[in-house]
């Protein structure tokens, strides 16, 4: 593969797709994710928060309150994934869990004061990862992935609905 640089970094040079795939995607999909989490992690420790812990509290403070149901459901998680991850915010006292007053089987998740500001903090920490990144892969290729991934999910979304 034939390397350019680009911004002053060496990068490799993209090569068209094979015609078949190789390989095992949950691999290639999780090896991305650890070399994604490991830029990320160092900006968000600084903030007092790690990766898991700072999506699980954006999504709180953007979406809640809300059932944890509809919490897992937005993240695609399953309930026993969020239970865990959720824990820590909690004991942390940067959200909270009460019962929801319309379903006495529900409950409701919301951030408290002090997550909304540990969130605003974070998000600063954050950009700057993200802005990294995107110096690092180019803003054209990050936006391609992303648009990729969605769509990706939306049909192994759907493929799940259908075989419900």
């Amino acid at each position: 593969m034939v390397k350019r640089v680009v911004d002053g970094s060496r990068v490799r040079a993209a090569t068209p797709a094979p015609a078949a795939p190789r390989g095992c995607t949950n691999l290639k999909l999780k090896q991305a994710s650890r070399l994604v989490a490991r830029h990320y992690e160092p900006q968000l420790a600084a903030a007092g928060l790690r990766q898991t812990q700072y999506s699980l509290l954006s999504a709180v403070v953007k979406l809640g309150p809300l059932r944890l149901g509809e919490l897992a459901a937005a993240l695609r998680l399953d309930a026993s994934t969020l239970s865990r991850n959720l824990q820590p915010l909690l004991d942390r006292g940067l959200a909270e869990v009460q019962a929801d007053d319309h379903d006495a089987r529900g409950r409701i998740v919301q951030a408290t004061a002090a997550g909304r500001d540990l969130r605003e903090a974070a998000q600063k920490a954050w950009k700057r990862a993200q802005l990294a990144l995107n110096d690092k892969l180019g803003a054209a290729r990050v936006a391609a992935l992303h648009a990729l991934l969605d769509e990706c999910m939306a049909v192994l979304a759907e493929a799940e609905t259908d075989h419900e």
